[in-house]
């Protein structure tokens, strides 16, 4: 009996955060971050960081996105390098080769566009952008990745020594799906609190 009505009043919360997270402006509020710069300023670089491909080859959707808002800045003229960073697939298909062929084809002048492939957590692009940059001279960037992982990002990549500008990919996330975005990074931020990283 205690069993069957906790299970019902488990379902009744479910079903409420379900409606809360898919049909009110609550994951807007709860992944909001001020802060960011109105208006973003040169840098010696743009980096975008990485998402997702698939094995077919094709960007998820904040990847692409991501990319195309890098190549943006890029043909603004806000920095002379354009680094995408994105790790290798099992069937061997680079995340950042996509991203770097997508951005020859927009315009980008090869000699422009630096890649990284190797990195496969947020830390360790990081740590290798820090080893493939720095030693060119760039230590001011434009940091390119969604607003809810920026918050995690900026402070990673300050830490390696990069004077960072976020210059968040904005895009319009469903509830549901800014919902998991939020609670992922929460989750991540929690991880990487512990762990000493931040």
């Amino acid at each position: 009996m205690m069993a069957s009505r906790a299970l019902r009043w488990l379902g009744i919360a479910g079903v409420l955060v379900f409606v809360l997270c898919a049909s009110t402006p609550l994951p807007i509020l709860l992944s909001h971050r001020p802060g960011l710069p109105p208006a973003l300023k040169p840098a010696e670089a743009i980096v975008v960081l990485g998402s997702a491909v698939n094995a077919q080859g094709v960007l998820n959707e904040s990847s692409l996105r991501s990319t195309l808002h890098g190549i943006l800045l890029y043909r603004q003229g806000f920095a002379p390098r354009l680094v995408f960073s994105g790790t290798v697939t099992k069937p061997g298909i680079s995340e950042a080769q996509i991203r770097a062929e997508m951005a020859r084809q927009l315009g980008v002048a090869p000699t422009a566009i630096l890649t990284e492939s190797r990195a496969r957590t947020t830390r360790e692009e990081a740590a290798y952008l820090v080893g493939l940059l720095q030693p060119l001279g760039i230590q001011t960037i434009l940091l390119v990745t969604d607003s809810e992982h920026m918050v995690r990002a900026q402070p990673l990549f300050e830490h390696v020594g990069f004077t960072v500008q976020p210059a968040p990919a904005a895009w319009n996330k469903s509830g549901l799906q800014l919902t998991r975005e939020v609670v992922r990074e929460f989750l991540a931020r929690l991880y990487y609190r512990l762990a000493g990283y931040l």
